[in-house]
């Protein structure tokens, strides 16, 4: 949206800083994009008095001008146009001097006659289309001013970026307002003088409207003897400075009124109305209708038309019609001012691809109590300008009147939100400032209407955001929020916190964290041989490999591998923290959500950087990360994994269980699967219960214990026995000795020797410690061959 400074200011009297204006603005929600001077191309152009005026001497056309512009000197100028003349105060553009259009002005020979200059026309300085002649300036300019100086030229235009919702600010008016409130100034309404004579409007034109939900409000005028020509110097400058370009004194002053106070209209030649009647009803499919860019439109039954007695002569909100436009010779001319719903205009201007600047205030809303005054405003300039009578009285249809909207205001509330402490007497500024009417007799809930310029006031937070927006949301000091949190959550007891320690935990032990879609095809699940019981399908699915939830995570995560293949990597560690979805029909949603962990290994046991070892990753990789999790990070019991039965996609596939306790499953991809996903390797899969885990993690109480105090005393055993004798057997075989003073058994060592297929070794350091004494080697000793003996009692071993 343009705004013109010096057009505001008929509005209201800001003497401020341009800047100033525009950051406030910017901060009320009106971002400023730029500041442009929308005549600095004519920035050079200087008036000139034309002191002689001969006949060039080679040609009966040109004429040989002598041009004071103040300077040094009067310049020799050679002109074409056929107006000018000796006497006359004319724009002139000199050597140097660049145009509108680019061209620069060089000094010319003119068949034997030097020029130092143009004598510019309109259309040569971009101010209409007139280039029948120079353009002659009013005589009391002085020579070698500033043409836009003596003109009184808008040198200073906004350019607003204009939300959606503020309709209300699509024109000067609506700027004005916003700049009266924050600079708590005085607005100021165009003064309106309007002079009716002649006959009765309502005897002259009828009015008619079939469906009110699509037209709420038409006014219509009659202005007579009417003479259409260029509108004033004034008002045309105006326009120009919004970027509008002049066309008549009759279609200017409807966009005048329009960038003035918002509401668009249209000029009909009433001698072309058919039954002078105005209808407005929706179109029929297929019929044309030919606008005034004279293209032919094909209409549906969703467009809205005005039709005359006899047919349609305008696109309703969009566009007017080529059978009734104002011409060189129309003498009468019926006048429109009516609102439209929004919706059906937003769509007849998109479809058709005709965007105008009707349409884009009409597709926002207009203000319907501001249309009479609108439609004076018009017809009073009409008059004015084209020498007409405007008829008494305006011509209203208006089956759908404007219902005023109330809005409960609680300040207290306001204040909480916004995190501010402000008196009420400021809202009520505010909202008086912005034209509401505030009933305040119940000082805890206000009633608040709201004006009918400013549709976006629906609702109690709307008025909540004006108190923020009018005090300045930059201003609001920024306070963090008062969070109280108990040990428990502190812990890790909430659902996030738990996830989000899985995944930092997957991270940390070198695994690439997978996101992959929730949504899946049934073909995937089918290829994985999982049951089609449970499927939750998809209403609408984006494609047909997308159209039911996952009931497990493997498809994701054997795409991902698929995906990874194809780009090359053959080293692949990734893990995904994700639910799976299954029907109930029970459940209040009918479906029920898990939130699991999937863990995938494929490849080189090492990254490619890795010198040492070549050999695939298999079931002791991903064995150990299922361990490392449950036993070091979670802080439960040893997991133990049994050989489990059939699984779907994995052979084979071992139970993983904590206690009593089935926590998830270990697995090597079948085969046949593994070919579909590219795989020409062993994929090893884990899927743990994050459900299940979260309620041993609960469940599990951690005992804290004095720091050691006393120095331990360290004992290392190397035990043979059978290669089918697991570390974990020989280890519990220790501790279940129950000895005191022994505090931990670990494995620091495996050999086999050389030829040996039967037994291995396997080194324990034993550490003894008494909270209570320093040990001695006696006792210790003591102890610790109590252990050998317990032993060779109890497992097949020997040292």
């Amino acid at each position: 949206m343009l705004v013109s400074l010096n057009w505001l200011r008929e509005f209201v009297p800001y003497e401020g800083d341009i800047q100033v204006l525009g950051d406030k603005l910017t901060m009320l929600g009106l971002e400023l994009e730029g500041i442009d001077d929308p005549f600095e191309g004519i920035k050079d152009i200087v008036v000139g008095y034309v002191v002689e005026c001969e006949t060039h001497p080679e040609s009966d056309h040109l004429s040989v001008c002598t041009v004071d512009v103040n300077g040094p000197e009067t310049l020799t100028i050679v002109c074409g146009a056929p107006n000018v003349a000796k006497g006359q105060k004319v724009p002139v553009a000199q050597v140097g001097t660049t145009m509108p259009d680019g061209m620069k002005i060089k000094k010319a020979k003119l068949r034997g006659v030097k020029s130092f200059g143009m004598i510019c026309s309109e259309r040569e300085l971009g101010f209409s289309d007139d280039h029948e002649g120079i353009w002659v300036l009013d005589d009391s300019f002085k020579p070698g001013d500033k043409l836009a100086d003596v003109l009184g030229l808008e040198r200073v235009v906004f350019d607003f970026d204009i939300t959606p919702n503020r309709a209300d600010c699509l024109s000067i008016l609506g700027f004005a307002r916003e700049t009266a409130l924050a600079f708590d100034l005085p607005l100021t309404m165009p003064e309106l003088n309007l002079v009716e004579a002649g006959g009765n409007a309502a005897d002259e034109i009828k009015i008619l409207i079939d469906d009110p939900e699509l037209c709420p409000l038409f006014n219509g005028r009659v202005i007579k003897g009417v003479e259409t020509r260029k509108a004033p110097d004034w008002m045309r400058f105006k326009l120009l400075s919004l970027g509008q370009r002049p066309i008549s004194n009759i279609v200017d002053v409807t966009n005048y009124v329009m960038f003035e106070l918002g509401q668009p209209m249209h000029s009909y030649d009433l001698d072309l109305v058919e039954d002078a009647t105005l209808r407005v009803a929706p179109a029929q499919d297929g019929m044309k209708f030919t606008t005034l860019d004279n293209a032919e439109r094909v209409l549906t039954a969703n467009d809205l038309l005005i039709w005359d007695g006899k047919r349609p002569v305008g696109l309703a909100g969009v566009m007017g019609g080529a059978n009734t436009e104002m011409h060189a010779g129309s003498t009468n001319v019926l006048l429109e001012a009516a609102v439209f719903r929004p919706g059906t205009i937003r769509k007849t201007a998109r479809r058709l691809a005709l965007p105008s600047d009707a349409s884009y205030r009409f597709e926002r809303g207009v203000d319907q109590q501001l249309n009479r005054f609108c439609i004076d405003r018009a017809a009073q300039l009409m008059a004015e300008t084209s020498g007409g009578t405007v008829s008494r009285g305006v011509v209203t249809n208006e089956p759908k009147p404007w219902q005023d909207r109330s809005h409960g205001y609680r300040h207290d509330r306001c204040m909480r939100l916004l995190g501010l402490d402000l008196e009420p007497d400021f809202a009520r500024k505010v909202f008086e400032g912005e034209g509401c009417t505030v009933d305040d007799s119940d000082a805890a809930n206000w009633t608040v209407k709201s004006p009918s310029h400013r549709l976006d006031l629906e609702r109690e937070v709307d008025l909540y955001e004006e108190v923020g927006r009018v005090y300045g949301l930059d201003r609001i000091p920024a306070v963090l929020p008062k969070v109280a949190k108990s040990l428990e959550t502190v812990s890790g007891g909430s659902e996030y916190a738990f996830l989000q320690r899985i995944k930092t935990w997957g991270a940390g032990v070198g695994l690439n964290e997978a996101i992959n879609y929730s949504f899946v095809g049934s073909d995937d699940l089918d290829r994985l041989n999982l049951p089609a019981e449970g499927r939750v399908f998809i209403a609408n699915p984006l494609s047909a490999d997308q159209n039911v939830m996952r009931t497990d995570l493997a498809p994701g995560l054997l795409n991902t591998l698929k995906h990874n293949l194809a780009q090359g990597n053959n080293h692949i560690r990734v893990f995904e923290v994700a639910k799976r979805f299954v029907a109930d029909s029970e459940s209040e949603t009918e479906t029920r959500e898990f939130n699991r962990l999937g863990i995938l290994l494929y490849g080189p046991r090492h990254a490619q950087e890795w010198p040492w070892g070549d050999d695939d990753a298999d079931y002791l990789d991903i064995k150990g990360h299922v361990e490392n999790l449950i036993e070091d990070s979670l802080k439960l019991e040893i997991p133990s994994f049994t050989l489990a039965g059939e699984h779907a996609y994995c052979e084979p596939c071992v139970q993983v269980a904590v206690g009593e306790t089935a926590v998830g499953f270990i697995g090597r991809v079948k085969a046949d699967i593994g070919d579909y996903y590219h795989a020409r390797k062993d994929v090893w899969l884990a899927d743990l219960d994050l459900d299940v885990l979260r309620e041993l993690v609960a469940a599990h109480r951690i005992e804290f214990a004095p720091l050691p105090v006393f120095p331990p005393s360290r004992r290392d055993v190397t035990v043979i026995g059978p290669m089918t004798l697991s570390a974990a057997a020989i280890r519990k075989a220790i501790l279940d000795t129950g000895i005191g003073i022994l505090e931990s058994v670990e494995l620091v060592a495996e050999f086999v020797p050389e030829g040996q297929e039967q037994e291995r070794n396997l080194s324990f350091r034993l550490t003894y410690r008494s909270p209570t004494k320093t040990l001695k080697d006696k006792q210790v000793d003591k102890e610790h061959k109590r252990v050998l003996e317990a032993l060779e009692k109890n497992l097949p071993v020997h040292f």
